[in-house]
């Protein structure tokens, strides 16, 4: 094992944790909670489940007397109709509150027809964890696609995964994703989409629409660490590959600085939170010059490119400034 001392390096290392990550194009808020408002599908109005603060609209032929305004369902699930007075209408579907208003309004109408519709929805949680800017519960209203909901949680953060992971319960059937399985419980059905899939375009179908009570999970994603004597020194996230190379990692890093002495960087490699990792050797100079095989570096790894004016840099100094998470820049591929 080799231990070396250099401060310039530090110093250096010091200046590019500083840097702030770009954050990615993804609209953001900074509320913790929100509420979204769109108009409800036909879908929603035949299973889904009214609660406090939804809003119905009432129409019985032949009574203009109830109006055309939505009445709202209050904080104790009730909705207040004319000639009916109170009724519980949480915990009901819509067709169900047509049923229990059609029974009520036959003492006063003979036959009524009565048709309720959902006109705004406000008791709809989601659960929205991991890699966003605000993770958390928030309500959301009416039709509201994955990534509007990751968007009103204020956006992915710059070191997301490539996955996002959604966990829906079983009355709302199997998430329409390719390889969406049925938990263990067999009371949820989960499954995970590409982010990249999706911010390209590459199927817009993947851009599902959520649900009540949907987890929506964000891993922390997989990261490559490039430091020392290259122009960009930070974190690489590994996108969907399971390693990259050391060139194609030098790239990502913009390159040697000039002063770099590749021929004695060094590769770190072991868990995350391993308190012993291996030091692997790594001649970059012969590799750029195409006398030696490029390296996989792979998830965690960190290749430390030394300076040609300190032959000693402490390794040990730098690995424990990264994972003191000292703010560390964070790239992306995309």
């Amino acid at each position: 094992m080799i231990y070396r001392s250099l401060v310039t390096i530090i110093f250096v290392m010091y200046g590019c944790l500083a840097v702030t990550a770009q954050e990615l194009p993804v609209s953001a808020r900074d509320s913790g909670s929100t509420v979204i408002s769109a108009a409800p599908g036909p879908e929603d109005e035949l299973t889904y489940i009214l609660g406090p603060q939804d809003t119905v609209l009432i129409r019985v032929l032949n009574a203009e007397e109830l109006g055309t305004l939505p009445y709202p369902i209050d904080l104790r699930g009730n909705i207040k109709v004319p000639m009916v007075g109170r009724i519980h209408a949480a915990g009901l579907t819509a067709e169900q509150v047509e049923a229990l208003l059609t029974e009520s309004l036959k003492d006063y109408l003979q036959d009524p027809i009565v048709t309720v519709t959902i006109a705004e929805f406000h008791s709809q949680p989601i659960s929205v964890l991991g890699q966003v800017a605000n993770p958390g519960v928030h309500q959301i209203q009416g039709h509201k696609t994955l990534f509007e909901v990751i968007s009103e949680a204020g956006g992915l953060k710059q070191d997301a995964g490539n996955t996002i992971k959604v966990t829906r319960q079983k009355e709302w059937g199997l998430i329409p994703l390719r390889g969406a399985t049925t938990d263990s419980s067999n009371q949820f059905s989960v499954a995970e989409v590409s982010i990249r899939s999706v911010m390209e375009a590459q199927n817009p179908a993947e851009n599902i629409q959520v649900k009540p009570n949907d987890v929506i999970t964000v891993p922390k994603a997989d990261l490559i660490y490039v430091i020392g004597a290259v122009k960009k020194s930070g974190g690489f996230v590994l996108s969907e590959r399971a390693d990259i190379s050391v060139l194609q990692a030098l790239s990502m890093a913009e390159g040697l600085d000039r002063t770099a002495a590749s021929a004695k960087a060094t590769i770190l490699r072991g868990g995350a939170s391993s308190p012993n990792r291996a030091e692997i050797p790594v001649d970059v100079k012969s590799i750029l010059e195409g006398k030696a095989q490029d390296v996989p570096l792979l998830a965690n790894d960190i290749l430390f490119i030394p300076t040609s004016a300190a032959k000693s840099a402490s390794i040990r100094a730098l690995e424990a400034i990264i994972q003191a998470g000292t703010g560390a820049a964070i790239y992306r591929p995309f």
